[in-house]
């Protein structure tokens, strides 16, 4: 089943259920005004979700209209927790290299963090950002949204809390993740809004995509119309039902909640390339000594997008963003 959410003029959106092609989609009215809505109570919510996408399907939905993934929002555009790790040891360990810091173990304890959650940003939007000096990075992940997760649930029981999969642009501001990291409060200016591709898919939409609750799909991702990368998102030290146990050791989640993957990243990176500027300038350090790739510049753009092991596209949509100055920033452009 796809999700999504239309702009409808409220900060949660209309929530919307679309076709198997992705070209329609209908309204759940009756069921759930909200993604969120529909998290709270998804046992109830899903059977008559699908329901309302059969109908759909065979032509039985009156209230359907063209679906426009360019101008959907995000499909939680704001939700009550975003958890963020960093699954993928060679993300890691490369990271380790640009900031100096000892490598992290991968055995027994996943890394993760609490980041904004208040909004995030529709997939195809305008990013804005104060001043290209911070280095502006763009970070290619996957992430999954549960139902209500209880304290204390172990792996296997978090997989069954596990609703829907998205594609997410988790950016971040490079110079000054290092100043907020010495402070061993975490990141708050390093960490602007997330973005999420426009659909979100329960797992069974990806079928061999999804498997070992981890994300069977290559990201491939272009920086200004250039190959960046094509890394592999199966190759996650911990699985998302690790992640989802790790988040919900010491309290209850609550539906709506999202949990990423961190930077899709492989071993093989200098042939798969990568999902974030820093990994290749960390890579760039280890073969030639030296850091020489930019970060982003005003006016650049990234595009990520899902890909099946054939090629085909996955049913996320797309992430296809530019950069551009935020309002009163310096590089702003001045009204008259």
């Amino acid at each position: 089943m796809k999700l999504a959410t239309l702009n409808n003029g409220t900060p949660d959106g209309q929530l919307v259920v679309l076709s198997a092609d992705g070209s329609r989609c209908a309204p759940a009215n009756g069921i759930a005004a909200t993604l969120q809505a529909a998290l709270a109570q998804w046992s109830d919510a899903e059977p008559a979700l699908r329901a309302l996408e059969a109908r759909l399907d065979a032509g039985l939905a009156p209230e359907a209209q063209p679906f426009d993934a360019a101008s959907a929002l995000a499909p939680l555009p704001r939700a009550w927790q975003w958890l963020d790790g960093s699954a993928f040891q060679a993300h890691g360990d490369l990271m380790s290299t640009v900031f100096g810091m000892d490598k992290h173990s991968y055995d027994t304890r996943p890394l993760m963090y609490q980041g904004l959650s208040d909004r995030f940003l529709p997939g195809q939007a305008d990013v804005p950002l104060p001043s290209e000096a911070d280095g502006i990075d763009f970070e290619g992940e996957f992430g999954v949204i549960t139902d209500t997760v209880p304290m204390g649930v172990s792996p296997a029981e978090a997989a069954r809390h596990i609703r829907l999969v998205v594609l997410i642009n988790d950016w971040s501001l490079r110079r000054i993740a290092p100043i907020e990291m010495q402070t061993g409060f975490g990141w708050i200016q390093a960490k602007p809004a997330s973005a999420i591709a426009p659909i979100a898919v329960t797992p069974d939409e990806l079928g061999a995509g999804w498997a070992d609750n981890r994300v069977q799909l290559r990201l491939q991702v272009d920086w200004n119309g250039q190959r960046f990368g094509l890394a592999h998102a199966g190759q996650m030290a911990f699985s998302f039902s690790q992640l989802v146990a790790h988040a919900a050791y010491s309290r209850e989640l609550v539906a709506g909640t999202v949990i990423g993957s961190g930077t899709v990243s492989n071993p093989t990176y200098r042939e798969v390339g990568s999902s974030c500027i820093a990994e290749r300038r960390a890579i760039e350090m280890l073969d030639e000594g030296a850091a020489r790739t930019s970060y982003m510049h005003f006016g650049d753009r990234v595009r990520m997008e899902a890909l099946h092991e054939d090629g085909r596209p996955a049913p996320f949509g797309l992430i296809d963003q530019q950069v551009v100055a935020a309002a009163g920033s310096a590089a702003a452009p001045k009204v008259a």
